[in-house]
């Protein structure tokens, strides 16, 4: 049998898909009649126009696990253009190694489980499930991180503080310009990752204070969780729309009980779409339903809709069904990036 390439595997881009040429709507109200996971859905499309229609209610998209490099990144840019989306928490994962990555001008490629890993090792291909990436390619990002902080005063950074610096090297340098991180940029929508070394940024910025000892650009994540906690605050009201759990899902929802620790009485997120696949008998926080939350001061339980499914699915269906709504386009745009 041929010893298969590195190029042969790496042949099939992963395509993004485009909500503005989906009728999202039209499989939204059908899924209202159905049951199960479907009328869930519809009942969380209709949360999220919701939150889009109330003028006093900002905003906020959560994302956790790999739906970027799955096919949804445009769908995320997109939410920041069409004003869908006030601030954005999510894993360095998602900003760095897919979305800044793609930003690069490299590709995310069909794969496949059903192949010796070991191989893929030996090829420098790393895969998320049925998704291959180039791992030199990944390096490439490791090093322009690295270039990026480089230029920076070295201080403490918060994450936000960092990729804003990311998307306005993009507007110079970018070689795919749809990318969320320059869309954010550009619109004055602050994206945190409180675990941002958890990503390729960690690498390059390793990277940067090994050769920089004495004095260098750190990642402050309390200055993240301050930050975030003050735009819940100049938040009369608030949604979250949830793409997964983790660590970006509790740090949003936390900002409630933080604001109360710092003696300002704020409400609740008022609005709360979880979509995931997680299952929360045995306790994780991460993917403890909305109903769980309420009982931390953290969300109300009057507009709030647990997704059990894959993201990838039922996502692009969502947005598409708000794009074709239309409640997008009477909101005032918050610009909480002009906050700090």
């Amino acid at each position: 049998m041929p010893k298969v390439t590195k190029k042969q595997l790496l042949k099939e881009t992963v395509k993004h898909i485009d909500i503005k040429k989906i009728d999202g709507k039209k499989i939204i109200d059908a899924y209202r009649g159905m049951s199960f996971s479907s009328r869930d859905t519809a009942r969380a499309a209709d949360i999220f126009n919701m939150n889009l229609a109330d003028r006093n209610a900002s905003v906020w998209l959560t994302l956790a696990g790999s739906t970027s490099a799955g096919g949804c990144m445009q769908v995320y840019a997109d939410m920041v253009r069409l004003n869908m989306v006030d601030v954005i928490v999510a894993t360095g994962a998602s900003i760095v190694d897919m979305d800044f990555f793609e930003a690069l001008g490299f590709k995310h490629y069909v794969g496949t489980p059903f192949i010796d890993d070991g191989m893929l090792r030996s090829l420098y291909i790393d895969r998320i499930y049925d998704t291959f990436i180039d791992e030199e390619e990944l390096q490439e990002c490791d090093k322009t991180i690295a270039e990026i902080a480089d230029t920076l005063e070295h201080r403490p950074y918060s994450s936000r503080e960092f990729i804003r610096e990311m998307g306005k090297w993009l507007t110079k340098n970018a070689k795919n310009k749809n990318s969320l991180i320059q869309a954010a940029y550009e619109n004055n929508v602050p994206i945190f990752c409180p675990a941002f070394s958890d990503s390729s940024a960690g690498f390059g910025l390793v990277y940067h204070q090994w050769h920089n000892p004495d004095s260098h650009l750190s990642i402050d994540s309390v200055k993240d969780f301050l930050e975030l906690t003050k735009i819940k605050m100049a938040s009369k009201e608030s949604g979250l729309f949830m793409i997964g759990g983790g660590v970006p899902k509790n740090f949003a929802q936390d900002t409630v009980v933080a604001a109360e620790v710092l003696g300002k009485d704020v409400p609740v997120h008022k609005y709360a779409v979880q979509i995931t696949v997680a299952d929360v008998r045995d306790g994780a926080c991460s993917s403890s339903t909305l109903k769980e939350a309420s009982s931390w001061g953290k969300v109300s339980t009057v507009y709030e809709q647990m997704v059990y499914a894959e993201a990838t699915t039922v996502v692009p269906l969502i947005i598409a069904n708000a794009y074709q709504t239309g409640k997008w386009k009477k909101r005032k745009a918050r610009n909480f990036s002009k906050m700090f």
